[in-house]
């Protein structure tokens, strides 16, 4: 059981971070810009990778639909964002995604994956129109929007490895140990929201 907790928080250890990626610094290349937006930001890492530990949870066509949906509204209120379409509440809307993804998976209920998807997919909106309308003006949009959405998959990837190797060390304690991680991300994400 050790295992897959040290897993969970090396991985989550090498991603964090200073919440840089709401400060319009970072790289100048288009790509480099993109890919580090979503690496830069607690709440987005947490939450993109709550996301991939979610589809694995539910396990089935989940593991990529779930994401897959993720990425698609992602994408979509991006590309609303730099069109300037405004999205009320981004930030609450990002925090309360850390949050509920981390209670959904703490709590363990078994959601339909269409239902997993809508839930996603809402969140979804928030994070893409916050890298949509923080591309720094001096950027290719397609490159930028390339970089996020690499960036954005491998978080899921992230989680979905996370939780398949918990379930390879023990599928015992696998079920225990991603409610466990559930429960800590939504107090990460809680924390969050507070500061």
């Amino acid at each position: 059981m050790k295992r897959p907790i040290f897993a969970l928080s090396t991985a989550l250890t090498l991603f964090a971070g200073p919440a840089l990626a709401h400060t319009g610094a970072g790289p100048a290349s288009g790509l480099a810009a993109g890919f580090s937006h979503p690496i830069m930001g607690l709440d987005h890492v947490l939450a993109m990778v709550a996301v991939g530990l979610l589809a694995a949870q539910l396990g089935g066509r989940a593991r990529w639909a779930v994401p897959a949906a993720f990425v698609a509204a992602m994408v979509v209120a991006s590309v609303a964002a730099v069109n300037g379409v405004a999205l009320p509440l981004v930030e609450f809307g990002i925090a309360g995604s850390v949050i509920v993804l981390g209670a959904a998976i703490a709590f363990g209920r078994r959601l339909p994956v269409a239902g997993a998807m809508a839930l996603v997919g809402v969140f979804a909106l928030f994070h893409g129109h916050a890298h949509g309308t923080e591309m720094p003006a001096t950027v290719a949009g397609l490159t930028y929007g390339l970089g996020f959405v690499a960036a954005t998959a491998g978080l899921h990837v992230a989680g979905l490895g996370l939780a398949t190797v918990s379930i390879r060390a023990s599928a015992r304690l696998a079920p225990l140990v991603l409610r466990i991680g559930g429960a800590l991300v939504a107090a990460a994400g809680l924390v969050l929201a507070s500061a």
